[in-house]
């Protein structure tokens, strides 16, 4: 690392709050030396134990850190732990959830799906994913032209809303759909119906042809579609509530 080149840690601070910070932090992440809960064991210490955790949803996961530092704020003095790069890491956990910084205030969840198209992108930032919703396998990817004329109504709808927090765009395409279909993904906080349909609305009349649109909504910490538009997409609208509370911020998940 470069004397001006910012710390892996410095990179998820600006990650979790802003997306544009993200290819960065992948790309550094992959370079950089992290720090394990477990322990060496067996012939010259050559076989390794990682620790898993166990997350608020009953979800086990391998924690990593960006330090020791980091590492014993989140466990204390007395947790073991080995020192690996992160390549590594993620190259012998295959098919494991691990998470970066765990119970800090700023941190990371890695699925098995972003873990492998890292290590097979180079560090770029996961721009399309297939994730399970209930029964359904559905493929979704980001949109690099969103329709600017559906951006614009629906900023000035959500303007008029209380409810919506963030808004996202990308496309959808389910195992009976022969072309992915427009999809809008709501952060809400409050009752939601009237904003659906409102959003439905919208993008019916202003966008040509007939396509579906589909509409969902999103919450922090769920798996699936939830977890990829937060992690890694852009929200074209987020409600401003003004510099003292966008600065009041706990527990940020990137």
């Amino acid at each position: 690392m470069t004397e001006n080149q910012p710390t892996l840690e410095t990179l998820l601070e600006q990650a979790a709050t802003e997306p544009a910070h993200r290819p960065a932090f992948f790309r550094q992440l992959l370079q950089a030396t992290v720090w394990v809960p477990g322990r060496r064991y067996g012939d010259n210490a050559g076989e390794i134990e990682l620790d898993h955790w166990e997350r608020d949803n009953d979800r086990d996961v391998i924690p990593f850190f960006t330090s020791v530092r980091a590492l014993a704020q989140a466990a204390g003095d007395g947790q073991q732990w080995v020192m690996l790069p992160a390549r590594e890491l993620f190259e012998m956990t295959a098919g494991e959830t691990l998470f970066l910084n765990a119970k800090l205030p700023t941190g990371k969840e890695f699925t098995p799906g972003e873990i492998h198209h890292l290590l097979g992108h180079g560090g770029d930032a996961l721009s399309q994913q297939v994730v399970m919703e209930g029964d359904s396998q559905l493929l979704l990817s980001a949109l690099e032209q969103p329709p600017a004329v559906l951006v614009e109504s629906l900023s000035v709808l959500f303007a008029s809303l209380n409810t919506v927090k963030r808004a996202w765009l990308c496309t959808v395409k389910g195992p009976g759909d022969e072309t992915p279909n427009l999809m809008i993904a709501l952060e809400v906080a409050g009752e939601h119906e009237e904003v659906i349909q409102a959003t439905g609305s919208v993008a019916t009349d202003v966008l040509p042809g007939d396509e579906p649109v589909d509409v969902c909504l999103v919450s922090a910490g769920e798996p699936g579609v939830s977890h990829f538009v937060q992690a890694h997409l852009t929200p074209f609208y987020e409600r401003r509530w003004g510099s003292f509370l966008r600065d009041y911020k706990t527990g940020r998940i990137l």
